[in-house]
């Protein structure tokens, strides 16, 4: 069981800091800090002093998409969100209704009503294989199979043409109905995003990573703290229905591979940046905690039964009771550090979601 809080909705970080008042950067959000049952409060841009030369932080290079387009299905309004490519050159796609505040309800077959174009009558129905989606700019998708036998709000789907040039073109950064208005996709690209060769990239923000500044990168070197990349491309977040996150793509380098061994035989503290990194090196370890080089697609959920191999720490942002991302919090430090921490973030106004505050965790 893991920790379960209510989020007030006054706490949801409605834009980028850097909006919230003149002069601010990315860097002026807040840091909880957890070490243990320890808690302390801090500024972000304090982080170079909390952390010690030898330290090695983890960092997710995946750049974020325009991976929001919209659509109809016949004459009914919708947001196609792209969330992975297949092998196979398909694309795992949610369909979404468009309130005018982002994209709120998913439309799949056991939560969404019945849909106009099935001539349902309010009984309980959802998207079927052969749907076809007419995007904005002509070009068309069709739905062929729900991602998993759970049939759930993702669903392979066959687009003919360049998707990527679609994206780039006509699509837009995801956002929900608890933040205040788009925002360009500079917003949503951390400091550490780099280009694939593939023109592959996360459907949402690796969002830990968004509050670096190359400003704070260059005073993190000075002391000491090394950067081991990696890259996990995120599809879209999964958290509204207790689901486990599905396969993503992944790369951990061998030269990270090999400094992360390094750092630890040196007796310094392996901090990923965000739950994209922990999936991405914990993937690459093996069980004798080696972590290799490695690419390919990972189905890895941390969970405090299966435990951490090779991070002592991660920088993270606060999540939803029914983010599964809890999991891999408590299994980095425990629920009764992670129970605390959240205590200390609903007392202090800590603000929630991709724009808001970071939570450092450490383990004991």
């Amino acid at each position: 069981m893991t920790v379960i809080v209510e989020v007030p909705e006054e706490l949801s970080a409605r834009v980028p800091v850097e909006q919230r008042g003149p002069g601010l950067e990315r860097d002026a959000v807040r840091l909880l800090v957890s070490r243990g049952t320890e808690v302390s409060h801090h500024a972000f841009v304090e982080l170079p002093g909390l952390l010690r030369a030898g330290d090695l932080l983890v960092v997710n290079t995946s750049p974020t998409l325009p991976a929001a387009v919209g659509g109809w299905v016949g004459h009914t309004r919708v947001v196609v969100h792209f969330s992975t490519r297949g092998d196979d050159g398909r694309w795992a796609v949610e369909l979404r209704v468009p309130d005018g505040r982002g994209t709120t309800r998913a439309l799949n077959g056991g939560r969404a009503r019945s849909a106009p174009w099935e001539g349902g009558g309010g009984g309980r129905a959802g998207l079927r294989a052969d749907t076809e989606v007419r995007l904005v700019g002509g070009a068309r998708l069709v739905l062929e199979e729900p991602l998993s036998a759970r049939g759930e709000r993702l669903w392979w789907a066959r687009v003919p043409g360049d998707v990527l040039g679609v994206l780039r073109e006509h699509g837009r950064a995801i956002r929900y109905a608890y933040t205040e208005r788009d925002q360009p996709l500079s917003a949503y690209q951390t400091v550490f995003a780099l280009p694939s060769p593939d023109g592959a990239g996360s459907a949402e923000m690796p969002s830990a990573g968004r509050p670096f500044t190359t400003r704070m990168v260059a005073e993190l070197v000075s002391r000491g703290v090394q950067f081991a990349p990696v890259t996990l491309h995120t599809g879209v977040a999964s958290a509204e229905a207790h689901e486990p996150p599905y396969p993503e793509r992944f790369v951990v380098p061998e030269a990270s591979a090999r400094l992360i061994g390094a750092v630890r035989a040196g007796g310094g503290r392996v901090i990923a940046v965000g739950t994209t990194a922990v999936r991405a090196v914990e993937s690459a370890a093996g069980a004798d905690g080696v972590v290799r080089s490695r690419a390919g697609w990972t189905d890895l959920v941390v969970t405090p039964e299966r435990g951490v191999r090779v991070v002592d720490g991660l920088l993270t942002g606060l999540h939803e009771p029914e983010a599964s991302h809890l999991l891999m919090l408590e299994a980095v430090a425990g629920r009764a550090a992670i129970g605390r921490g959240y205590e200390e973030a609903l007392r202090g106004r800590y603000l929630w979601h991709e724009f808001g505050d970071v939570h450092l965790v450490l383990a004991e």
